[in-house]
């Protein structure tokens, strides 16, 4: 029988990590047949879409509520293709919200959960923890305070190191990339990155202008927007570009690594690009803002005392972080230029993240050791994966 993966995941991160796990198991499983919620580089991978990942990128509790309908309908969607094709092994990528919810009725069909990247209860929700002992067979961790956290609320989990660890290189020099792109020699490089989803980078947009003008007026400099490739942008009006070419910020689209490899400062809205940022070594000051009724919704929840992952691993505030009404073009542009201004602080966050990337590295490739992980579950829980469900 040949054997049926269905593979999920709702966001950019998570799309980039299920295409690398697929990736390595398909010298495993080579008749395998990957299929699932997938997006750009899911399919790249040979992961055939039931749905597209781009119609779960949404986050925020009021911001989730509109696209309710949507969501349910894709729900439904990739339910209705797991029913009809049954899988053999489901892996669920992040989205909590989503693949939660999925895991349930996938338990119920009998079909083995592996979920990558943990639910990060331990900041907020722990409620959850009760549906994830008995929805999830094993958990892959990518950071290492997860495995001993989850293993003491009786789950099965185990750390694969940080997949960005691995990834996250530049293409090119610095030489190369100044000239690639047109910038001068002669100007810092200010990178901006306010999210790889529609709603929160139109949310941030507007500050992270406000903050350029600042910086420009005090220090001349280059502005470069690092942007999912293929996203929202080319849909937007004159009135949303205006601004941006008024201060000659530059779009580079799917160059993110050299984008942050190559900046002077970066200003990162706090997510998955924090982890890239560190990864590379560049000074950054992190942001994050939602709607107000967001906010007073999710605030109490939060039983963390950072709110980016690079000061959660390193225990400490090791990067500047604006939250809510914090987010203001004049205080991002002020933690920025004492950044550029100051070689010793530039020197002291660059020694402090190269200590969080060594925190986040393992010794072997994590999707290699996620794909081993799998292999051996299985193999133990005998249930080999062609068994059927």
């Amino acid at each position: 029988m040949r054997r049926k993966v269905l593979v999920s995941a709702g966001e950019a991160s998570g799309d980039l990590y299920a295409a690398e796990l697929v990736r390595r198991l398909r010298p495993i499983w080579p008749e395998a047949d990957f299929y699932g919620c997938a997006g750009p580089r899911m399919r790249e991978a040979g992961v055939r879409p039931v749905v597209d990942a781009a119609s779960l990128a949404v986050v925020g509790i009021a911001e989730v509520v509109r696209h309710i309908p949507r969501i349910y309908r894709e729900y439904r969607r990739l339910l209705d293709g797991a029913r009809r094709e049954k899988p053999d092994l489901a892996i669920l990528t992040d989205s909590p919200d989503f693949h939660l919810r999925l895991a349930r009725r996938l338990k119920q069909w009998g079909v083995p959960v592996v979920y990558l990247v943990a639910p990060q209860v331990w900041a907020w929700r722990r409620g959850r923890l009760r549906t994830m002992r008995r929805v999830i067979d094993l958990l892959l961790c990518i950071f290492p305070f997860e495995e001993e956290y989850f293993a003491s609320q009786g789950l099965r989990a185990r750390y694969i190191g940080h997949p960005l660890s691995t990834l996250a290189r530049p293409s090119m020099s610095r030489n190369e990339f100044l000239a690639q792109f047109g910038l001068p020699r002669d100007r810092p490089v200010v990178a901006l990155l306010p999210g790889s989803r529609q709603g929160e980078a139109l949310r941030h947009l507007p500050v992270l202008a406000d903050a350029a003008r600042h910086i420009h007026r005090a220090l001349p400099s280059s502005f470069v927007w690092a942007a999912p490739a293929g996203a929202f942008w080319g849909k937007q009006t004159a009135s949303f570009w205006e601004p941006l070419r008024d201060l000659s910020i530059q779009l580079i689209e799917g160059r993110t690594w050299d984008v942050l490899a190559h900046a002077d400062v970066a200003l990162v809205a706090s997510g998955t690009a924090t982890v890239e940022a560190a990864l590379l070594g560049v000074p950054m000051v992190v942001f994050y803002k939602v709607s107000w009724l967001t906010w007073l919704a999710g605030r109490p929840l939060v039983k963390v005392p950072f709110y980016s992952m690079v000061n959660l691993v390193a225990g400490r505030a090791v990067v500047p972080e604006l939250i809510q009404n914090e987010v203001r073009g004049e205080r991002l542009a002020a933690e920025a230029l004492r950044l550029l201004r100051e070689p010793g602080a530039r020197a002291a966050m660059q020694r402090e993240l190269a200590r969080v990337a060594a925190q986040l590295s393992a010794t072997e490739d994590p999707m290699v050791r996620a794909a081993t992980l799998i292999e051996d579950y299985l193999r133990q829980s005998q249930r080999g994966l062609g068994s059927g469900s």
